[in-house]
């Protein structure tokens, strides 16, 4: 679901967590085409294979997959094993590249001081630092994963929600990929703006240079390639939610599933 949804050691199928050449304007050929939950779910077995240990395959292995990965329009490549818990995934069939020269996370929507942040802006803020395990809806886990960054709280504060807002709306810049939390769920302290992740600057692999993190929900809710924050009325359905899955994705508590909570 960002499927990265998922990430952080390199991802296995985030539900589903989870590059075109850099520097250049993202247009709709580079965003590619929508990848759907059937195909996703229809293939998790290839997870079977197994994890490349050794550290000079594992950087290997990611390198390739990464790649891979952004020119396989199927989305199957990030269910093949990678090292460190994390593989590669994305909804489309490419993802454009973004760089601290271009960059730019916009909030807006019911504000009352619509900004744009660069990298160099982000890095400047407090940082929070929290480390958790990371659920997949599919079922894996990886533990003790850190993040780190700019509680999203302090940037709907600093933008002044108005009295009718209700929510949060989430889009990247894949093109294709959206989530949205109630403006309570977004205010909670362990919900961020993410610069970082295993204490690493977040690579493109990972949804860099920014994503959202939402430490107590399925790892589909942390949307990678973050690129805009909009205040809104209501909850809006993200990407995997009009395909089937819950909007409240708390661990242990939706989709059915039953798994120990990550907070």
């Amino acid at each position: 679901m960002n499927p990265e949804h998922p990430q952080a050691r390199e991802a296995p199928p985030e539900p589903p967590d989870p590059a075109a050449s850099a520097g250049r304007a993202e247009t709709s050929e580079e965003r590619g085409a929508p990848i759907g939950r059937r195909v996703l779910l229809g293939t998790l077995g290839l997870g079977a294979l197994g994890v490349v240990s050794a550290p000079v395959l594992q950087r290997g292995m990611e390198a390739f997959l990464g790649e891979a990965a952004q020119k396989d329009p199927t989305g199957l490549t990030g269910l093949l094993p990678n090292g460190g818990g994390f593989r590669y995934y994305s909804v489309t069939s490419s993802v454009p590249r973004k760089t601290a020269k271009n960059y730019r996370l916009t909030v807006d929507g019911l504000v009352d001081k619509p900004a744009s942040y660069t990298l160099a802006d982000l890095r400047a803020l407090p940082q929070t630092r929290m480390v958790k395990d990371v659920q997949c809806v599919t079922g894996w886990r990886v533990p003790d994963t850190p993040f780190e960054g700019v509680r999203l709280s302090e940037l709907l504060d600093a933008a002044g929600v108005r009295s009718s807002a209700g929510a949060v709306r989430f889009t990247c810049f894949d093109g294709a990929y959206s989530e949205s939390l109630t403006l309570e769920q977004a205010r909670r302290a362990d919900v961020l703006v993410a610069l970082r992740m295993q204490d690493k600057d977040l690579s493109h692999n990972h949804g860099g240079p920014v994503r959202l993190y939402v430490a107590p929900m399925y790892f589909y809710k942390s949307a990678k390639w973050l690129s805009g924050i909009e205040v809104t009325e209501e909850v809006e359905p993200g990407y995997w939610e009009e395909r089937g899955y819950d909007i409240d994705a708390w661990v242990g508590r939706s989709n059915g599933r039953d798994d120990e909570p990550t907070t």
